[in-house]
């Protein structure tokens, strides 16, 4: 996908750079047509994909909304971490 986001490469192109089969690379942009994120068209015999970045703007969206709240939970788990005893310690926060 990195090589689509400078533009639209043939298959065989997106195949020699990735040093996978043209079997290997067509499915991979299979998944990735299914996902919403490649188009292929078709120009004679060749096959040019172009990516398509709006599945991709909306994921970040969404997980721009939760950054905040993940960063806060995580943030609270590594202090319980480095607060907790070790196993091999015996727990005296209770005491």
């Amino acid at each position: 996908m990195r090589r689509l986001s400078t533009g639209s490469a043939t298959v065989t192109e997106l195949a020699v750079l990735s040093g996978m089969s043209l079997p290997g690379v067509s499915k991979h942009l299979t998944v990735l047509e299914q996902a919403g994120l490649v188009v292929r068209t078709v120009q004679g015999r060749v096959r040019r994909c172009s990516l398509q970045p709006g599945p991709l703007h909306e994921a970040s969206t969404w997980l721009a909304e939760y950054r905040s709240f993940w960063e806060s939970a995580l943030d609270s788990l590594a202090g319980y971490v480095a607060t907790a005893p070790r196993r091999d310690e015996p727990d005296t926060r209770d005491r």
